[in-house]
């Protein structure tokens, strides 16, 4: 599906418009929007636009990393969008020329829409022209990026690490997922914070200066967003530090006791060793009270080595 816009010398808003109209004298710029293009609607990226084979090329084929190239008048930018809850990303080109814009996605982007919406809903904002409908496309593909961020934040702050084992096991797959999602995440924001940084210090696009301050604001949220991420990994990092220490220090605890309850058994084992063997010539199994005698020693040591481990604290 194609849509186009197109503002007239006269300062009016035109819609519904056709490809044949664009040669209007009248229009002062003009924006078309691919929308889940056919394949007769992409042919006129070339026989009527006449872009640059590449540029045309990258449309076609998906997941491009965001970019800007510059070919003579006419610059093409590769720029993602992103779908809050799955994280799925979808890619949005966009062609600015000298008196129009030209965006293609294979996907319906409500942020598109969003941008239109606002260009129409002033003729004031008509006037400033296509790079500042090009602020607007990236600016609302940006501020969608704050709340899969934002989440993912929300969801660190919220984690414990609990004392149960399976509480714990279902903390840790949790961590790993939200550094899954934040890496999905990174490989979108830090190019398009690089890209940015191009445009703003590039002299490349004719009539950019008067807007460089739009361009800039996108520039230092990509930066906060970059930042927050950082944040959010490293605490996931220290998240899971604390799970293996908690881990730790419990399999210490564990082995502590088990090497005490242990100790205590092996002097114990020791007797019942001696008294266990076959020989005849033994004094002590003649005795009447010889079992009884042997019993109370085994509870004197068992009992007094138990007491003495408590009293070293190595019960606690």
């Amino acid at each position: 599906m194609i849509k186009i816009v197109g503002y007239t010398k006269q300062k009016q808003w035109l819609t519904d418009l056709t490809i044949e109209d664009l040669n209007s004298p009248e229009l002062d710029w003009y924006w078309v929007d691919f929308s889940n293009p056919k394949e007769e609607e992409c042919r006129l990226l070339d026989t009527f636009f006449h872009f640059h084979p590449l540029a045309i090329e990258d449309c076609y084929h998906l997941l491009q990393r965001p970019k800007v190239d510059h070919y003579d008048d006419i610059h093409f930018f590769v720029l993602h969008e992103i779908e809050r809850k799955t994280l799925t990303v979808n890619e949005i080109n966009m062609f600015i020329g000298p008196s129009f814009i030209v965006t293609f996605h294979y996907e319906r982007s409500p942020e598109i829409e969003e941008a239109q919406t606002k260009l129409l809903s002033s003729t004031k904002i008509g006037d400033k022209g296509q790079l500042y409908a090009a602020y607007l496309v990236i600016d609302k593909l940006v501020d969608q990026y704050f709340p899969a961020v934002h989440e993912l934040e929300d969801q660190l702050l919220d984690m414990e690490i609990g004392s149960g084992d399976e509480q714990s096991q279902t903390a840790m797959s949790d961590i790993f997922n939200i550094r899954s999602r934040l890496l999905r995440l990174r490989k979108t924001i830090v190019p398009m914070r690089d890209l940015l940084y191009r445009i703003t210090n590039s002299d490349r696009i004719d009539g950019l200066k008067p807007y460089m301050a739009f361009y800039h604001d996108i520039y230092d949220h990509l930066l906060k967003l970059t930042e927050m991420m950082d944040s959010s990994r490293e605490m996931t990092a220290d998240l899971r530090d604390s799970f293996i220490s908690f881990n730790s220090n419990r399999m210490n605890s564990i082995m502590k006791t088990l090497t005490v309850i242990t100790t205590i058994f092996m002097p114990l084992t020791f007797l019942a060793g001696i008294y266990g063997m076959n020989f005849r010539n033994m004094p002590e199994l003649e005795w009447t009270w010889g079992y009884f005698a042997v019993i109370t020693i085994m509870l004197v040591i068992g009992l007094g080595m138990y007491a003495w481990f408590r009293s070293k604290g190595w019960f606690k």
